[in-house]
């Protein structure tokens, strides 16, 4: 899996296979990659987004999810143009012309790591299954 991640990731950087190359053989924990060419990503407080990742995880319907230092955003890659056309309080989203920091799917990371890691398939969150969850886990915070 780890590997097969890896080639996925790499496949978005300007020149995949001297990227690949690079992380695998520099041992580099964190590298920056493009948005908007595989996927955007949406970016959600931790206290909202572990709730829905738990929802997503549980219904089987999980593409790959990020949180960052001290877990106070997680993130989700969704398809390319969700970033644009997202609209939400607490909501960042990132796609073409934007580059986000990434780890190395098979390494631990103290700071940015997967929650779910990207299998290789090419499987991100489905945006309506997301925002279902995002709607329930914020139903959950608000004691109804």
């Amino acid at each position: 899996m780890e590997s097969t991640g890896l080639h996925w990731l790499a496949q978005v950087a300007p020149d995949p296979e001297s990227f690949r190359e690079q992380w695998e053989r520099t041992g580099l924990g964190l590298m920056l990659l493009p948005a908007g060419r595989r996927w955007d990503v949406l970016s959600v407080p931790g206290r909202l987004g572990h709730p829905a990742l738990d929802i997503l995880d549980g219904g089987g319907s999980c593409g790959p999810v990020l949180t960052d230092f001290g877990e106070e955003r997680v993130s989700f890659l969704v398809p390319v143009g969700t970033a644009a056309r997202w609209i939400g309080t607490g909501v960042r989203g990132a796609g073409e012309g934007t580059w986000i920091v990434v780890p190395h799917p098979g390494r631990s990371s103290r700071g940015v790591r997967w929650l779910v890691p990207p299998d290789g398939s090419g499987r991100l969150n489905d945006p309506v299954l997301l925002e279902l969850a995002l709607h329930e886990a914020a139903a959950g915070l608000g004691g109804g």
